[in-house]
């Protein structure tokens, strides 16, 4: 049975991207499936738009993911260097044939030259295309365009008049025209080989079996396709992921503020990486049946290829912050109580240096809300209260505070706490309930009383539980504040 061997391959122009975290996620998912090897790769000829810490931050990105590789810049590998500038001298005997072969050719054409064809083409509604000017250029031309110092670039002859068609393995028949397309650069004045042409080099070396990568490369599989053929060398599979679009259904913008849209800022948010990943998995593919929520071991076992979709993916973030608080409600509470206390520290709320009593009090303040966080970060707004120095009540809150009922059981509540010995949640408990008996009031006039006092809120977690995180001092400050 041949070897079955997929990639991602990324330039590395800043952090990941929620788009190239499916598509490394997919790879992943697909290899681990079938059993196979996943390579992560840079393609980074590209220097005008390399950034220096690129590499790093694609990868811490995808291990906090929980995502694993095979072969890459930092495990190595037998098909290495993982880097495209490091693997120059690999390319050459490739474009020598080329040219030898007549299948590519020297440029001498400027890029003033070049924008001027351009402006031509659009003034006469014409698709922008290199015309051809240097495929045909006699000994004597190329001889004398040298002499003018110019560095040529190296072009792929296009065949004319010929069909590419290949068998996408998402979208089935695709076809392109080559008459539309036009010779394309392959090599650079500089020497350094384009993303097209250093593509198929790398995965052909690297013996990359299947292709999965973004809608956004469909248009460069002809040429490819015509460059593995004219090379003589066999042709992987390909897989186009449909576009991942915004809740307006629009495409993706990286200056779109209504998605987080860089995996470290999740990371950073205080979510759960599992959660995160779960959701990536569902932008595109389809399980089998109703499920939605899978462990990363699921996901493996259920992942097809034939289940992924042509239509684009919506990106929700409601349903990411659902699913992420189905995840926390099921962690482990000391967990999420270290991934949201440094944000508690941040905010000012707590100090760096902490006791192991405020240790303590922090994780159970953590705890108290668990149930209602959907990232870590939010703990700080929603246990603002805990913290304030004033109680401030809105209009319903005001119009409980105000009826007959709420001096009398406030009057009672005060009196038990001040009297009382012990101050914990059973404690409480007991003290509402001897609330109860003196004053006849209860359910919602009691309780919800309380709460509004104490919170300036209608509703919250646990009482018993709040009110003793807000210590006997504060209950009492508050109360006679209030009364």
């Amino acid at each position: 049975m041949a070897k079955f061997r997929v990639r991602y391959a990324p330039s590395p122009t800043g952090h990941l991207h929620i788009g190239g975290a499916r598509t490394a996620l997919f790879n992943y998912l697909i290899a681990r499936k079938e059993g196979g090897q996943f390579v992560i790769r840079f393609e980074d000829t590209d220097q005008t738009r390399h950034v220096e810490t690129g590499v790093d931050s694609q990868l811490n990105g995808l291990k906090w993911l929980g995502i694993e590789w095979d072969e890459s810049v930092d495990v190595g590998g037998p098909y290495g260097p993982y880097r495209q500038t490091e693997r120059l001298d690999l390319y050459r005997p490739f474009i020598d044939r080329l040219l030898q072969e007549g299948n590519a050719y020297y440029c001498y054409c400027t890029e003033a030259e070049l924008e001027e064809e351009r402006a031509k083409q659009e003034a006469a509604g014409q698709m922008p295309m290199y015309s051809g000017k240097c495929r045909h250029l006699t000994p004597e031309q190329a001889e004398a365009y040298k002499a003018e110092g110019r560095k040529p670039s190296i072009r792929f002859r296009v065949p004319e008049n010929r069909t590419i068609a290949f068998e996408d393995r998402i979208r089935e028949r695709v076809e392109f025209d080559t008459n539309g397309i036009g010779d394309f650069i392959i090599v650079r004045p500089d020497g350094i080989p384009t993303y097209n042409f250093a593509v198929i080099l790398d995965d052909h070396l690297m013996d990359i079996t299947l292709v999965i990568r973004g809608e956004e490369h469909l248009t460069n599989t002809p040429r490819q396709i015509m460059m593995y053929e004219a090379l003589g060398l066999p042709v992987p599979e390909f897989a186009h992921l449909a576009l991942i679009l915004n809740q307006d259904r629009k495409k993706m913008s990286k200056r779109d503020e209504s998605i987080i849209q860089f995996i470290e800022q999740y990371r950073d948010l205080g979510y759960l990486p599992e959660a995160v990943m779960n959701f990536i998995a569902l932008l595109g593919w389809s399980p089998k049946g109703e499920e939605e929520i899978f462990t990363r071991e699921e996901l493996i076992a259920g992942f097809d290829l034939d289940r992924l979709s042509k239509s684009p993916a919506v990106f929700d973030m409601d349903k990411l912050n659902w699913m992420s608080n189905v995840y926390i409600k099921k962690a482990d509470t000391e967990r999420i109580a270290e991934l949201a206390l440094p944000h508690l520290q941040k905010a000012g709320r707590l100090p760096q240096e902490l006791t192991d009593e405020q240790r303590q009090w922090a994780h159970s303040l953590i705890g108290l809300y668990q149930e209602q966080l959907r990232y870590a970060a939010e703990i700080v707004d929603l246990s603002e209260l805990f913290f304030r120095e004033e109680v401030s009540y809105d209009e319903e809150a005001k119009a409980m505070l105000a009826e007959e009922h709420a001096p009398v059981v406030l009057h009672s509540f005060l009196t038990q706490v001040e009297q009382a010995s012990e101050f914990d949640v059973d404690a409480l408990k007991a003290m509402l309930k001897a609330v109860q008996t003196e004053t006849g009031y209860k359910g919602k006039q009691l309780f919800m009383t309380v709460r509004v006092a104490l919170t300036g809120q209608m509703h919250g977690p646990d009482l018993n539980r709040t009110l003793y995180l807000l210590g006997k001092e504060k209950v009492i400050q508050r109360v006679k504040k209030l009364l």
